[in-house]
């Protein structure tokens, strides 16, 4: 049998304050270090959990933990690319084979931003915008807590984190105005990274 190594919470990409005033240091502080640090905490319980049932024989537990690795692995890996998404140098708009991509898929760049906005508007925890590799299309989806929602197949290229956690503290009830912030700080460039890999992958 083939040893699992332990989920580990990686380190932001940038320091703490590099994202203000758009986010600021205590958001991201206690976001990556005590929400996020929780999802990576579930996730190696869950999945001991799994280890331990199947040695033993009773799967009483099972169901219940299977569910935690979906819920706390999303978390996990969706908050990976959100802190990856986002750069103090960020900002503007995409350009490139992302761009284009973009237009052909949604018209325009304004259509795609419109659209992605509501789904951020009205997600009870992520908007994302995915690569369909079975339509082979760009797609915003609406990501309700962290795994309710999702596209199987899809491949995130873009993804904005709309949990109160995220924004409460320096927007208070304003999630437009978060919203607006975000895309200030948007590294287009990553999610380029993103969305060219997976074409690679499946075109």
């Amino acid at each position: 049998m083939s040893e699992q190594s332990d989920p580990e919470l990686p380190p932001l990409p940038y320091d703490y304050d590099a994202l203000e005033p758009h986010i600021s240091e205590q958001v991201l502080t206690w976001h990556h270090d005590t929400h996020h640090q929780g999802y990576v905490n579930g996730l190696d319980s869950a999945e001991k959990t799994l280890a331990e049932n199947r040695e033993s024989g009773d799967f009483g537990s099972s169901g219940s933990a299977m569910r935690s690795v979906t819920h706390n692995g999303c978390g996990h890996y969706l908050h990976t690319l959100f802190w990856n998404n986002m750069s103090p140098n960020g900002g503007g708009e995409p350009s490139g084979d992302l761009r284009e991509r973009i237009e052909d898929d949604f018209g325009t760049y304004e259509g795609w931003k419109g659209e992605f906005e509501a789904a951020a508007s009205s997600a009870g925890g992520w908007a994302l915008l995915v690569y369909d590799p079975v339509a082979k299309q760009l797609r915003n989806v609406v990501v309700d807590k962290h795994d309710q929602g999702a596209l199987w197949g899809a491949h995130p290229v873009l993804a904005l984190d709309v949990w109160e956690h995220s924004y409460y503290y320096d927007y208070g009830p304003d999630r437009g105005s978060f919203i607006d912030a975000f895309f200030e700080v948007v590294d287009w460039e990553h999610a380029t990274e993103q969305y060219e890999k997976s074409v690679d992958h499946f075109e």
